[in-house]
C-alpha cells in the first residue's frame, strides 16, 4: 500500500514539474498590453466607440485598428492614460460618436414607468435609478447614451433625446 502512495506522489510531482516548465517556456494565451489597455478603460460597454466592449475596443488599439481616443465616457483622461501606456501622442476626444449614436440621453416617461427594474439592470454605468415597482429616472450627468435600456423595457417607456 505504502509503495502505490509514494508511486502516485512521485507521478503527481513530475506531472507538476512538467507543467511548471511548459506554463514558463509557452507563449500565454493572454496577450498582457491588451488586458493593460482594457483596465484603463471605463467598463462601460456602451459601443460609442464603435466596437461591442471595452475588451473588442482594446484589442483593437493594441493592433492599430483604432485610435486611443474614441471613448466619450473615458474622455480626456482616459485617453491620456492610454497615450501615456503606448507612447502615443495624445488626440483630442472625437466629438461624434465612432458608432451610429449620436449625442442622445435616455429619458424615462414617469407616468408609464411600471418599475420593473429592468433598465436599470441593463444600464453599464448604473444611470437609471429607482426601486422595484417605484418610478425610474435617468441621472442625465451620467447617461452614455448608449440606448442599452430600450430594449429590456416592456411598457416602451424610455425614449432617446438629442443631449446638445
Amino acid at each position: 500500500m505504502w509503495l502505490a502512495v509514494l508511486l502516485i506522489t512521485l507521478i503527481a510531482l513530475f506531472a507538476g514539474l512538467v507543467l511548471s516548465v511548459a506554463a514558463r517556456r509557452l507563449p500565454s494565451d493572454s496577450n498582457d498590453l491588451v488586458d493593460t489597455v482594457n483596465d484603463l478603460l471605463p467598463q462601460t460597454q456602451c459601443a460609442q466607440c464603435g466596437y461591442p466592449g471595452c475588451r473588442p475596443y482594446a484589442a483593437a488599439i493594441v493592433s492599430g485598428e483604432a485610435e486611443i481616443n474614441l471613448c466619450p465616457p473615458g474622455g480626456d483622461e482616459t485617453v491620456q492614460r492610454l497615450a501615456g501606456l503606448l507612447g502615443k501622442e495624445p488626440l483630442p476626444l472625437a466629438t461624434e460618436p465612432a458608432s451610429d449614436m449620436k449625442h442622445s440621453l435616455a429619458v424615462i416617461d414617469e407616468s408609464l414607468c411600471i418599475g420593473c427594474t429592468h433598465c436599470s439592470d441593463a444600464c453599464p454605468v448604473d444611470a437609471i435609478v429607482g426601486a422595484h415597482q417605484f418610478m425610474h429616472t435617468v441621472l442625465a450627468s451620467e447617461c452614455t447614451g448608449c440606448e442599452l435600456c430600450l430594449p429590456p423595457c416592456p411598457v416602451d417607456c424610455i425614449s432617446m433625446v438629442d443631449a446638445r
